[in-house]
């Protein structure tokens, strides 16, 4: 065989070699970009039903107080609202997340799970009348949010390229750029809410002042999220 004809025979494989690789590649790029985009569907809608969920909650109590269902029906509400609220977070771990963003998703379900503790707390207060449930429950919200303004740190630090190694524990909350900015704005419209709605004891003087201090709060989540980069 000649020289040339083995030369035309080599740069044809490599060729198809090449081309193999790069359609490869592609193919990985895109089922990368596929798995991103569905774990973001997933994740959205984990943290829309705990939002719906949470609505509701303080809804009822406010409908029982207004005298619109018994205290036996409420108290039906809240077992099912537990229920439901568990199963939700079951959710998280059939997420399938890119490793960057496993952090966030730890985050954001440690936050879920404070958020139910907290609400089986006020189920307790509303039983029972014990003052100190209320005051675990109210703790455990700021913690809540405490861990979800942590987890959505750094699902945005991944999402905008912020976070790019592969040892989260080297990670630290920006403090500079637009996604900084936007995270202060939202924490100040949050201590304003507690301004507004709290007393000097940091607790709510009656049930409808404490709901509109949660509406006041989801407000300032609700502007975040939209304005986050």
């Amino acid at each position: 065989m000649k020289k040339k004809k083995i030369q035309n025979i080599i740069i044809g494989i490599i060729a198809i070699l090449i081309v193999g690789l790069i359609a490869g590649y592609n193919y990985s790029v895109e089922q990368t970009k596929q798995k991103g985009l569905q774990f973001g569907i997933e994740l959205e809608q984990i943290q829309n039903d705990i939002k719906d969920l949470q609505t509701d909650f303080y809804s009822e109590k406010t409908r029982w107080e207004e005298g619109g269902i018994t205290k036996e029906e409420l108290f039906e509400f809240y077992d099912k609202h537990l229920e439901k609220f568990n199963k939700v977070i079951q959710k998280y771990d059939d997420l399938n997340p890119p490793e960057l963003f496993k952090s966030s998703v730890d985050l954001l379900k440690i936050s879920s799970q404070t958020q139910l503790e907290s609400d089986s707390q006020f189920i307790e207060w509303i039983k029972t009348g014990d003052e100190s449930a209320k005051i675990r429950s109210d703790t455990q919200i700021q913690e809540s949010l405490e861990y979800e303004m942590l987890g959505l740190v750094e699902f945005y630090s991944a999402k905008t390229g912020v976070k790019n190694y592969d040892e989260p524990e080297k990670f630290e909350t920006p403090q500079t750029g637009l996604t900084q900015k936007v995270i202060q704005i939202s924490e100040n419209m949050i201590k304003e809410c507690d301004n507004q709605f709290k007393n000097d004891l940091g607790e709510f003087d009656s049930d409808k002042i404490e709901v509109e201090w949660f509406n006041c709060v989801n407000e300032a989540k609700k502007w975040k999220i939209e304005h986050l980069p």
